[in-house]
Order: structure tokens, then sequence, then C-alpha cells
């Protein structure tokens, strides 16, 4: 394992695909374009701003989803308490001050902020967002995620106080990207399915389902991140979020002026290359297989699992999925700034080898049967692989290849492309998978610990897969009692359990290109609205 600690351990962006998220391939990244697109700095008050989104995030509640189409959304109408900038460093948002002291965090409201209605914001309404969240009846996926599991929080004045069950390492990156719901949501929680009640922004001002969701500047702001305000020459009057999945017709669009930005991939992110347009790119996992452990699938026997994986020629995939501009995968968290550097996949996942996951098979009673799919007391060795359709063709092209490998060891594979929305209504709700390809990015390996051990979504957790790994457990509580990237050596040796044990398997990296042209713009955890400037 090679190991080197990260200068930067605080920042933590939205999950990319599930957004963990948890969030398929959606974009986290740090820094602002530096193409040559956009040459003017001539800045220009009350234009619109425009952007394209994968897929439609369908409810808005910013603490039921963690889809990075939602996690994006929820920033242009949401605070949280404090935010972290394009180098890691933590700064202010609702939160004037703040502090850490073993499991006691104390953040001072600012005074004077107010809510989308009008309202003002008090330290009690923080008290009660992080009380929703650690409530598991609500179910939020935000538990453990962006909030430390059995955290308690009280109010004096605009202070609040936050108890932790237990050391949290990165805990102040948490609740950099926890939204902070307004009274007026927090009572009435189906308002925010369809509309927004937060300190942000901008305020959520018509919807399209499936098409669009426009959001009109709140001209009173002043307590963004580090101070920003909506006053800033150049601040776009609305910003649109369109729905659009093809790359090819988004590509047209952002070199039409259609759109100001979005994330592209592929030959079309080399059109838009060679018109010089602004680029960021963002290191992500883009290629992360999971098996569903779960009572009934076969993919909860271990000799399956250890065959769906040596029948794979990783490398290959990895060049497929990332259409060869990638490289092999690392480490859960990648995003930059990463909390952990170094590999903890390097040799930890087998090499292709379909005779060894025949014997593997034949080993634990899975024989030969006809059509050369393989059987079990007479039960087909079947299953079912879903994988996320914001991969593209890229995703296609390497889902048919593992397929066709799977075939050769005798599993008969049945692949389906599923959008964000349906991708989570599966891993979360019906649990109708076996195999899944949904890359979940993070930059601090502890934000991925609920979705790898614990209670499944069933139980009010959010451990979709079913995993349960002794290794794993141990070396996360070891990781957890020390200081920030001082436990990196202990989380790389956790997830190292995992890929040993086939829990997970991280096959591919790649750097996701996000464009913008007719704007410059800030891009840390998704595209910081106060960040936005209307160009000339």
């Amino acid at each position: 394992m090679n190991l080197r600690r990260s200068r930067a351990a605080l920042a933590r962006p939205v999950l990319l695909t599930l957004t963990l998220p948890l969030v398929a391939a959606g974009l986290a990244a740090c820094g602002s374009g530096s193409g040559s697109g956009s040459e003017s700095k001539e800045y220009v008050d009350g234009k619109p701003f425009t952007m394209a989104i994968a897929s439609d995030p369908g409810a808005l509640d910013p603490h039921g989803g963690v889809t990075s189409t939602l996690l994006q959304l929820s920033r242009f109408a949401y605070d949280s308490l404090v935010s972290v900038d394009k180098d890691g460093e933590v700064r202010s948002q609702l939160a004037e001050k703040w502090s850490v002291d073993g499991t006691t965090v104390t953040f001072d409201i600012k005074k004077d902020v107010t809510c989308a209605d009008g309202s003002a914001f008090t330290a009690q309404t923080v008290v009660d967002n992080i009380s929703y969240v650690e409530d598991p009846k609500n179910k939020s996926p935000y538990l453990g995620v962006f909030i430390p599991a059995g955290a308690t929080a009280k109010a004096s004045g605009q202070t609040v106080t936050v108890t932790l069950a237990a050391p949290a390492p990165f805990v102040l990156a948490s609740f950099a990207y926890l939204p902070m719901v307004c009274d007026s949501g927090l009572a009435d929680r189906e308002s925010l399915k369809t509309g927004t009640a937060g300190t942000g922004p901008y305020v959520l001002e018509d919807v399209v389902p499936g098409d669009r969701y426009t959001y009109e500047v709140r001209k009173d702001y002043t307590w963004g991140p580090d101070g920003a305000t909506t006053a800033a020459t150049g601040t776009p009057a609305t910003i649109e979020a369109k729905i659009a999945a093809n790359n090819t017709t988004v590509a047209n669009q952002l070199l039409s002026g259609e759109l100001n930005a979005a994330s592209i991939t592929g030959q079309d992110a080399a059109r838009l290359d060679a018109a010089k347009l602004n680029r960021v790119d963002a290191q992500a996992v883009v290629g992360e297989q999971w098996f569903n452990h779960n009572e009934g699938h076969p993919t909860a026997d271990p000799a399956v699992r250890a065959a769906l994986t040596q029948a794979l020629d990783l490398a290959e995939l990895q060049k497929v999925i990332t259409a060869d501009k990638g490289g092999p995968a690392t480490q859960l968290a990648v995003v930059e700034p990463a909390g952990c550097t170094g590999s903890s996949v390097e040799g930890n996942l087998v090499d292709n080898d379909a005779a060894a996951a025949e014997k593997a098979l034949e080993d634990a009673g899975w024989t030969a049967g006809a059509g050369g799919v393989r059987t079990k007391a007479g039960k087909p060795l079947a299953v079912d692989f879903v994988y996320d359709s914001s991969l593209g063709a890229p995703g296609t092209a390497a889902a048919e290849l593992a397929v066709a490998a799977w075939k050769k060891v005798g599993i008969d594979a049945k692949a389906t492309s599923l959008d964000q929305t349906a991708i989570q209504t599966a891993m979360f709700g019906t649990g109708d998978w076996d195999v899944i390809w949904e890359p979940v990015n993070i930059n601090t390996p502890d934000q991925i610990v609920p979705f790898l051990s614990g209670p499944a979504p069933a139980e009010s957790g959010n451990n979709f897969a079913g995993i349960a790994n002794s290794g794993y457990d141990a070396a996360v509580k070891t990781a957890m009692a020390k200081n920030g990237a001082e436990g990196c050596e202990d989380w790389l040796a956790a997830e190292a359990s995992l890929f040993e044990s086939y829990d997970v398997v991280p096959f591919a990296n790649n750097l996701l290109p996000f464009f913008s042209q007719g704007a410059e713009l800030e891009v840390v955890g998704g595209v910081v609205p106060t960040s936005i400037r209307m160009l000339g």
C-alpha cells in the first residue's frame, strides 16, 4: 500500500453518482475554468445562467436523496453551516465561527440570516435539521454521511453545540454539505418535494417535470461562502437547470450558446476542447461494481461474487468505460482535495482468470447445465445486472463486454441501463438487482462507511448491498479514532479488506470534464451558485 497524507483533508464533494453521494457520473471538482472560450472579463447583470443536468431528481427534499443532480439543485436554494473552498479550506457560511474539541462541535450562527419567506433562521432551526436527519424513522440517506450517526444538538442563543457519539475525523467537511431547511419546510416536508424552503441565494420559481428547474435570485442574500453576496456584478438573475442526457445534444447546445455549463465526456468533449471552451477536470471513480449480498440473491454466495470478478478483464473494462482516457482505480475516495492519497486497490484485486472463476463455481456446487448456464439445486445461475445510463456509450460497451465474459464461465447475466432516479430506487428501495455499476464518489473515506456496513435501507440504514466485513469494520473503528489524515493507513487497509473479499470492486478512474462558456464559475462539490458571473 503506497501512502501519502493529503495536506487538505477537509474538503468533501457531493456524491457524483449517487451522490453521495452518493452521488452516477455526476461531477464534483475544484477550481474554475482555464480555457480561452471566455476571454472577456466584462460582467453583465440580469442575464440567465443555464446548465445541463443528467436526469430529473424527482422529489426535491434536500434531505431525502443522494443523487448528484439533487445535491446540485439543493445548493441553489439551501445553505450549509460552513463551506469548503477549492483548496480544501473550511470557510464561513451560515456559521461565522466554529470549533471542534474532541466530540464537541460548536457553531455560532450569523445574525440577520433570513429564509426565502422572510422568516429568521436561528440556531434552533439548525438543531431541528440535525434532529430530523438523526431520527432513523425519517430514513434520510444523509445519516452517517453528511452528519455522524448518534450526534445530538442543542441551541443557546445563536450558538449550536453538537455532541458526537464518537470521534469523527472529517466532521467539518461533513457539515459543509448538509443543507439547512427553514422552519416552514421542517413543518411541512411534503412542500419540499416540489418547492424550496431555504436560506440560499436562489428560490425555485418554476418546474417542468422531465424538462427544467428554474430558480430566481434573492437580491438580499449576503451570507454566502466566505461572505459572498448576490449583489456582485455579473450575478445571474435566474438559474435554469435543463434535463439533458444525450452528450451530443448537450455539446451542441453549449456551442450554440443555448447552455452555459455542462459535464461532457467522450468524443463530444474533444469537440468542445477544439472550440476552446472553458474546462475543469474532476478526478472520479467511474467504474465500480457492487454485489447484492442479501438473502435470495445468487451474489449472496461468495463463490459467485469471486467468479463474477475473476471472469472480468478489469484492465480492459477500464479502457473501454473511460474511452481509453482514464486509469486504474486507486481507492474509494479520489475527488480532490482527497482526504487520503495512495492505493488500497493495488495488489488487492485478482487478475483475470476464467479457469479460476469456473473452479470457484464448481467447488460451490454450480455445475454446467443446458445452454452453458450453470445450475445449483435445479436453479440456473442468472444475475440481474444494472448500470447507470449516464455512463454513456462507453458504459454500455463495457457492460456488454462484462456480460460476454460472464457467459463464458456459465453465468447468465441480463444487463439493464437505468437513470439516476431509477438506480437509487433499485438500490435503496426495491433491491431488484444482483450486480450494479454505480460509482459513488467521495473525497474522505468516512463518508462511504454507511454504504459498506451497518443496517440496510429497510432498517433505516444505507447499506444497500448488505455488506458485512469484519476486517473492514475493525480497521474503520481504528481509523475513526484518529484525526483526519492521521488515520489514512487504516482507511486504506479497511478498503483493501473489501476488495480481497469481493465485496465491492472499483476498476476505473477518470478525469470528468466540466465545460462552460458565457459565464465564469467555480466547481467545488458541484457548481457554486455565488461564484457564477455572466460575461458580456
